[in-house]
Parts: structure tokens; sequence; C-alpha cells
């Protein structure tokens, strides 16, 4: 991933090893792949930092495993008012079809919606009737039903299946990190801050669920004023909000109306970072793909993050981390007894894929304010998927830690909240977030 950043390779080696060994238990390199992410986020800041300081001595880059184990698990930690959410739907999870396994994912309510699309029921049918019908069908018929109403579901698969899909093979090959600039775009240079590596940094956040929010909380943690914007018609999930919206403002615009798409053009024209977790293709109706964006508003930088890639026939099709990891193989490699399916210690992909996205996106800010120029960032869940797959096998310590994970409580409108602390910290940073703000509870406004 560095390297497809175009960072000196020299410059990892002021990564010190995690102490303790984060605790997730993997057939997989998962412990691997969640403390090279975090490095990589916190040391593209630690090169902002030198740079701002006007030195070319790096700080170190020291990873605390607990804490990193505790940010990839948030959704175990997360307390809102001292009770644990749900963070399953009844209709999320795996089920018997007729010939395998599926994964569907339900928990926003227009989901749910199209999965009983699928099966020709209504909102009323209950949920054992539901799981019925998906096991009179054939895995591969619930899966294309489900692409043509935008509902998600997919077939479980082994590996050597998925490296023989399509999708898979449009993704192989392809960098971890696409990185493309553009030449137009004088350099911006570093506003007036308070000492935090991204202080004055203006980030336009348009993303849902882990991935994309993880990435723009860690611009937040480092400084940046993140506004987060989403549809009204779109209302995003309490909890899920609450476990990554540290730090960031929140407010809803809807693009289709003049007076909001006005605001937010205004919003984008003085931004310096957007970010995107919507399909590919589906912001372009707005005129907000990367290279209309990028035409409109030279040197801005723009990240995107993706399910499945911007290639291949699955490109525009729906995904979470929990799909990529059952149609990938992931699920039936953690499988407890080789046919039913597992899953991995956290939801590994969307948390690592953010810091990664939160590492590209800092390095390409530091490049435009040196260099100039406009960029575009962009990594997919799938991608990342067939890297962990083929990544080299590793020894996970037996037994869980004694030790308390790392975790925090602020006061919040809906009472106390309990998260998990930062995966990282650097220098002067504080050790714990803010609390965040209720969900469309902010102006739509830069300070």
């Amino acid at each position: 991933m560095w390297d497809d950043l175009g960072l000196a390779p020299g410059l990892l080696d002021v990564v010190a090893p995690a102490k303790p060994v984060p605790y997730l238990p993997s057939r997989l390199a998962v412990t691997e792949l969640a403390c090279d992410s975090v490095a990589l986020s916190a040391l593209a800041l630690h090169l902002v930092s030198a740079d701002r300081a006007g030195t070319e001595s790096v700080a170190p880059v020291g990873l605390d495993g607990d804490r990193i184990a505790a940010s990839f698990q948030s959704d175990r930690h997360l307390r809102i008012a001292g009770e644990k959410p749900d963070v399953w739907a009844p209709l999320s999870g795996f089920w018997r079809a007729s010939d395998g396994w599926v994964r569907t994912h339900a928990n926003y309510p227009h989901h749910e919606r199209a999965l009983r699309a699928v099966l020709g029921t209504s909102e009323e049918t209950p949920g054992e009737e539901v799981v019925r019908l998906i096991a009179k069908r054939s895995a591969a018929e619930l899966e294309d039903k489900a692409a043509e109403v935008g509902a998600i579901l997919v077939a479980v698969r082994r590996e050597a299946t998925w490296r023989a899909h399509p999708q898979a093979r449009a993704l192989e090959g392809q960098p971890l990190m696409r990185v493309s600039t553009r030449p137009e775009g004088e350099p911006r240079g570093w506003t007036e801050g308070d000492g935090r590596p991204l202080a004055g940094v203006r980030v336009l956040d348009l993303t849902r669920v882990i991935a994309g929010p993880v990435a723009a909380r860690d611009l937040a943690f480092a400084g940046a004023d993140v506004l987060r914007v989403d549809s009204p018609a779109l209302p995003e999930i309490p909890w899920q909000h609450l476990d990554t919206g540290h730090g960031k403002r929140t407010t809803v615009l809807d693009l289709r109306a003049r007076a909001d798409r006005a605001t937010f053009d205004d919003l984008l024209a003085r931004a310096d970072v957007l970010v995107t977790g919507y399909r590919p293709g589906s912001l372009a109706a707005f005129g907000l793909a990367p290279e209309d964006v990028l035409d409109r508003f030279p040197g801005l930088v723009v990240g995107t993050v993706s399910a499945w890639g911007e290639t291949g026939p699955w490109a525009s099709r729906r995904g979470f981390d929990s799909i990529v990891q059952a149609a990938s193989g992931i699920a039936l490699t953690e499988s407890p007894d080789g046919h039913t399916p597992g899953a991995l210690p956290a939801q590994a992909l969307d948390h690592a894929t953010g810091h990664f996205l939160a590492a590209a996106l800092t390095a390409s800010l530091l490049r435009q304010r040196t260099e100039g120029g406009s960029h575009h960032v962009s990594t997919s869940l799938a991608r990342l998927a067939l890297t962990l797959l083929t990544a080299p096998s590793h020894t996970e310590p037996s037994a869980p830690p004694a030790r308390p994970a790392p975790t925090q409580t602020v006061t919040t409108p809906l009472g106390p909240l309990t998260t998990a602390t930062p995966a990282f910290t650097y220098a002067n940073s504080a050790t714990t977030y803010p609390a965040p703000h209720p969900w469309s509870s902010n102006p739509a406004t830069w300070p």
C-alpha cells in the first residue's frame, strides 16, 4: 500500500512493532492487516507534521495493540446509556439455500424491503417464513435476483471459486490503492492551525457504514474539520453513526432540491477533501463522479471507497464487509468445521480499508500542498480481501489477554456513550475522542 502511494519505502523503518500484539484470532493475517493499516494512517500524519514543522525528521510511530484490537472490534464495546445495541438485524446473517449457503445484509429498512421483494414476501411476513423461502431456492438464483432488485445477498463461495469469478479477475493485478494525479491546481499551502497535523483542512464526508466513516474519523482526529453530509431520505442507524462519528459535524442535504444543491456546491468549492463511499457511478447523476468534481474544483483531493471496486461486472452492486467476506471465500476459510461459514474476528476489511484510505488521503494532501495538482485515490473491500487471502499465515495468541479493552465514556444527548478509544495517537494528540454529534444535528456550513 505504501508503494502504491509513491512514498519512500525507507520511511516504514520508523514504525515499531505493536506492543502488545493485538488479540484478533483468525486463520488469516488479520492481526498484521490491522497493525499495517493503522501504522500507515499514523505514519502519513507524521509526514504531514514534519512538513508543517519544516523538518525532514519523521517521528517514530508506536502502535498500541490493545487500542488497535478494541478499535477494530468497536461494535463489541459500544454501549449507549449502558445498553449494548443490536448490531445485526434479524434478517442479516448466513442462511441455508437449497444447494449451499447465502449471506444477507438487511440492517437498513430499505435493504430489508428489497430482500423481502426477492422472495415475494411482505413486511408482515415472519422472519421464519423468509428463511424457509430462502432454503427452497438455489444460492445463485437468489444472488442474481437480489442484484436485480437492489437487495444485498450473495452466495457463500470458496476462495478458488471466487478467484475464477469475473469480478475477482477484474481486481487481480490492480493496486491496493489506485492513485491518479492531474496537474491542474496550484499548491494550496497549509493554513493556520492548532498544532494538529490536519488542522485547517476541510473534509466533506459522503460515506456510510464503516470503511469511509473510519477514514474520515482518522482525519477528524488529526484536526481536520470533517462535515458529514447525508440524504434526509436515508437516515443513519443511530448506533452506527455514534460508533464512527467522533470529531465530525453532521448534516443532511437533499441534492435533488435546488437550494440544498446550491449549499452543497458552496461547501465543495471551499473544501480541501471530498471522500465518498457510495457505489461507483451512483453519484454521477449529481455531477459528483471524481473526474467531474476535479474538472470543476482543481486542487481538490478526492477519495472513493467501494465494496467491489470500480471495474468488473459487480462494480455497481451493493455490498458490505460481511458480504465481501462471504463471496470471496473468507467466510469458509474461517469455518469452524469446513462447511459452516464463519467470520473474521472483526469487520476487518472495513476498518483496515478505512485506515488505508485515510493514509492515502493524507499523503495526497501532503503532495498537493508541496507540489500542487488534483488528486484521486480509490480502493475497495474486495481488492483488500484478495490480498488478505494470500498473505502468509501466522500464529495467534492462544488466549485473550487479561487486560481490559481501552474504552472511553462521554456524555451525549442519548445518554452516556462508551466506545473504543482511538486506534493510534500521535505527538501531543489526545488519547480519547471527543463526543460525536447526534446524526444530522449541525448546520451545512464551514466555520
